[in-house]
């Protein structure tokens, strides 16, 4: 996949990496990703219907268990 980031982000991202907080740009990015995910699926719990929640939830769990 690509993406394409606007500088002031990749400025941002480089900055955190460059003083510790993530090990790569990759990585920084990653984490982020992950929560948004995980933010996303608690705003939309119970509006979709049982069968959904499941599959989100399945989801859910093996993007928290991603190292």
């Amino acid at each position: 996949m690509t993406i394409n980031i606007p500088d002031v982000y990749l400025d941002c991202i480089q900055t955190m990496v460059s003083l510790g907080f993530y090990p790569s740009r990759s990585e920084a990015v990653r984490q982020a990703l992950k929560q948004f995910l995980v933010r996303e699926t608690e705003f939309t719990d119970g509006m979709e219907t049982e069968k959904f929640a499941k599959l989100k939830q399945n989801q859910l769990e093996t993007i928290i268990s991603y190292k």
